[in-house]
């Protein structure tokens, strides 16, 4: 009985030391130095760089048919550029754009003939009539099936 105790009041006595509970780990305290931690770059980075790029790519895919290009410029707040898609019907799109504080705006244009085939005509299937052949089952033979013979 007084090991128990002991233990109770060992119990006690830990609540009250104001430990953490089990599986509770605190914050370590990070000291500050000067600069934040979550700044590797150091003051002088300027995250709001002017932005101004230029791509341009293409696929000309003769297995597939894929065939369409692409070429975009952008300084500051203007975007312009184009690109063309192979159509189905045989013909090119060709699209330039343009986004500035005007809004979007898109030159649509199409190169070539459009080429559609001729439509196939209707196959003359000859009326089937059906034929209907009587099959007669017979019951299960060997099983208890919920039959109990002939």
């Amino acid at each position: 009985m007084s090991s128990s105790a002991i233990i109770l009041a060992a119990l006690i006595a830990i609540c009250h030391a104001g430990y953490p509970s089990v599986g509770v780990v605190p914050y370590p305290q990070i000291p500050y130095i000067g600069t934040p931690l979550y700044n590797h770059h150091g003051p002088d980075k300027d995250y709001y760089a002017y932005p101004k790029y230029k791509f341009a790519y293409g696929v000309d895919d003769p297995h597939t048919g894929d065939h369409k290009s692409q070429e975009e410029i952008r300084d500051g707040d203007v975007v312009k550029g184009y690109y063309t898609v192979a159509d189905p019907d045989g013909t090119l799109r060709v699209v330039h754009y343009t986004a500035d504080h005007n809004g979007f705006n898109a030159i649509v244009e199409k190169h070539g003939k459009s080429i559609h085939p001729a439509p196939v005509p209707p196959v003359v299937v000859e009326k089937v009539v059906p034929v209907v052949k009587e099959v007669v089952y017979e019951k299960p033979y060997g099983h208890d099936y919920g039959y109990h013979g002939y």
